[in-house]
């Protein structure tokens, strides 16, 4: 018993002490204590920081068999080789500089690591069918941080811009003299550009599909794409050429269904001496429908309005047609969403892209006409593009179709 009291007042006397130099270290023990944590940080934070910028190194993130097809395509770069051989490597675009967004991205990579796993992106097929999706991702993290990346070796203040070609210098004044991103101007600098017209026609898809789902069942509806009208029911046929054409993203108001075929009125305006065309809005050379003389004799006149500005008499009019009941949907938000990544996929590739109500609706008649050789669009898709833009033109977004004039569709 007594040996027992005797050892347990031993240990409490040594925890006792010991506790007691914790607290009170002499100072020679507190100096050990501090250069051997010092000596200890500055090990850990070189290890980390060499691990860190061992990933930021070509070879490494190149090593992964993922990343062939880009590698060869930025090879190929000016990036890579050029006449003065400065070379940018993956991260000088990918990673950031300082530290903090450095170490986000480090993390936000991490998660990459699950696609390695689970072979996302393991062959250049799965690639190239996700290449549009990767392509907008970055160039939306390019947008949002202003370009940083590049702007650590590109920067306007250190730009001659006597020593560049003069198309060079007009469009880099311009940019920054608006604030524009280099992402804006420069998609394609270093990888193949992605098929930018998948995202849209795989739009049109999915509305034609929205389209068959809902039969166009509401009594608002509007056309996916040109469709042929018809005078009367007994000359409505499949195949036939119609009496006039509704051109895509135009409204019309469902009165009667029989079987595939609708009876709709469509709402628009004439110029007087041009009848066979009915556009949006008066004065707006937005165009709903061309018409054919039989549906030109169904056309009923509600009123009669003079522009003082051109001198042209306008009539605001509507139209009792038949259609076919496909390519129609109720929701126009979904069916401009389509028109704005075309407007983007479209424009927004070889100079900034500018915003959609940048210009009135009767100068988009211009314009898209002077960038016409430059857009790999078939005429129907040209015509709705056009559309998209004019209803969405400073003088037409906010105004109600059918209605005079518009200060803004």
């Amino acid at each position: 018993m007594g040996s027992a009291l005797f050892t347990a007042g031993v240990v409490t006397k040594s925890f006792a002490t010991l506790w007691r130099w914790l607290r009170k270290p002499g100072t020679r023990y507190a100096l050990g204590l501090l250069v051997l944590g010092g000596l200890g940080g500055i090990v850990f934070w070189g290890g980390f920081h060499t691990v860190l910028e061992y990933t930021n190194r070509l070879e490494f993130c190149t090593s992964c068999h993922e990343m062939g097809t880009v590698y060869a395509e930025y090879k190929e770069s000016i990036h890579y080789r050029n006449p003065v051989g400065v070379r940018a490597i993956c991260s000088d675009c990918h990673v950031p500089h300082e530290w903090g967004p450095k170490m986000l991205r480090k993390i936000q990579a991490s998660g990459e690591l699950w696609g390695k796993l689970t072979g996302t992106i393991s062959t250049p097929e799965k690639f190239e069918a996700r290449r549009l999706e990767l392509a907008q991702q970055v160039w939306a993290t390019m947008q949002a941080t202003d370009s940083r990346e590049c702007r650590n070796c590109h920067s306007f203040d250190a730009m001659d811009f006597h020593k560049q070609p003069q198309a060079a210098q007009e469009q880099m004044q311009k940019a920054m003299a608006s604030k524009q991103t280099c992402i804006e101007c420069h998609k394609g600098i270093a990888h193949k550009l992605p098929d930018l017209t998948k995202g849209y026609k795989q739009s049109l898809i999915a509305l034609k599909e929205l389209s068959a789902k809902e039969g166009a069942k509401a009594q608002i509806l509007y056309t996916l794409e040109t469709k042929s009208l018809f005078a009367e029911r007994a000359s409505a046929k499949p195949d036939a050429g119609g009496d006039g054409k509704l051109l895509g993203g135009s409204r019309v108001e469902v009165l009667e269904r029989d079987g595939d075929w609708l009876k709709v009125r469509i709402d628009g305006w004439q110029q007087e001496g041009a009848e066979r065309a009915m556009y949006e809005f008066m004065g707006k050379r937005i165009l709903t429908a061309a018409l054919g003389q039989p549906a030109l004799e169904k056309v009923e006149r509600k009123e009669t309005v003079r522009d003082s500005e051109t001198d042209i008499t306008w009539f605001r009019a509507n139209l009792t047609a038949w259609i076919s009941k496909d390519g129609l949907i109720a929701d126009r938000q979904k069916l401009w969403a389509y028109g704005e990544e075309m407007y983007s996929a479209s424009c927004g590739t070889c100079h900034a892209l500018p915003p959609v109500d940048h210009y009135l609706a009767n100068q988009w008649i211009g314009s898209m006409n002077a960038m016409k050789r430059f857009l790999v669009l078939d005429d129907e898709q040209y015509r709705f593009l056009l559309k998209y833009a004019q209803m969405h033109a400073e003088d037409t977004k906010n105004a109600e179709a059918g209605k005079p004039g518009g200060a803004g569709g």
